[in-house]
């Protein structure tokens, strides 16, 4: 699979959990904000459950099973990548650990949301907020998880930022939902449906960003083959091995690091009592000796000796 699939799985999945929420208010908006039987009496604002047992039950159910089944789909793939060594590697069967948890996690809470879609408020009351509790908890418990690998990611790769902005956004998550849920589990119990409604629609909203920010954790593998190639070619380089000219001429000597044109031993073939440069002599002195390493000859320091030459 191309890297480009691995971040479009989570943004994928975050643009069908929106458009599901978003065709649902609009829809009641358009049929003139219903009062929906499941409503509670003095409440307005309908709960997403309220909408999705009506007469978009099976859009609700459809739109829900793809989004976290794609979600669930974004954390194999992300233990698959560590294990591969495509993303930065777990430095410890501890973060393997959590890795698995957070996935074991959040295909529960995917259940948990099928089944309280398919459990309408309706008809299974009791069955429909026990599998919505499931759902939240699922997804709460693996981000607390993921959340756990990536903070001891992010202290073994300190040079990797993006495993620190990772770390926060999924604890942004966490205390945000947690506080969220908790808000909205009182209003409920307090009897403020429509406080306790709002709790929700901004909950699920949220948990579409979270799913959309995961396409963070993508990114190292799609250009993993990019910096593989160059960090190749900066290798050769280094070593001192040969590079082709882009238009694949053959190699020469001064595509090789750390040689100059002038690196390959020449000798002139004449005895005039110049050294040629490339560290052999003709044999021959006549006064002049090269200190030089480009293969010209210096004249001697010393004046007092003679010249030889006319």
């Amino acid at each position: 699979m191309l890297g480009l699939s691995y971040w479009v799985v989570p943004i994928f999945s975050s643009v069908v959990w929106i458009a599901m929420l978003v065709t649902m208010l609009v829809y009641w908006a358009a049929t003139g904000k219903p009062h929906y039987s499941t409503m509670n009496p003095g409440q307005t604002i309908p709960y997403i459950s309220d909408i999705g047992a009506d007469y978009l039950k099976a859009m609700f159910i459809a739109m829900s099973a793809v989004t976290v089944v794609t979600f669930d789909c974004a954390f194999i793939f992300e233990r698959w990548l560590r294990h591969t060594n495509k993303l930065h590697p777990n430095t410890s069967n501890w973060q393997k650990l959590y890795s698995v948890c957070a996935t074991i996690a959040a295909i529960i809470g995917a259940a948990g949301l099928i089944l309280l879609t398919i459990f309408d408020c309706k008809n299974y009351g009791t069955l429909h907020n026990i599998f919505l509790g499931v759902f939240i908890i699922g997804y709460i418990v693996s981000a607390i998880f993921i959340c756990w690998e990536y903070q001891r990611l992010g202290i073994h790769y300190r040079e990797h930022s993006i495993l620190r902005i990772s770390f926060w956004i999924k604890l942004f998550f966490i205390i945000t939902e947690v506080c969220l849920a908790i808000a909205f589990g009182v209003c409920s119990k307090q009897g403020v449906w429509n406080v306790a409604a709002v709790l929700e629609w901004t909950i699920s909203y949220i948990y579409c960003f979270y799913v959309a920010s995961f396409f963070i954790d993508f990114l190292p593998a799609t250009r993993s083959k990019h910096h593989q190639s160059k960090q190749t070619e900066m290798q050769m380089l280094e070593e001192g091995g040969p590079v082709r000219a882009p238009d694949g001429a053959a190699d020469s000597q001064q595509y090789y690091r750390g040689n100059s044109q002038m690196a390959v031993p020449q000798s002139n073939g004449y005895t005039n009592g110049y050294t040629n440069g490339s560290g052999y002599t003709n044999n021959l002195t006549d006064g002049y000796v090269s200190h030089t390493a480009n293969g010209y000859p210096k004249p001697a320091e010393d004046p007092t000796l003679p010249s030889r030459n006319f």
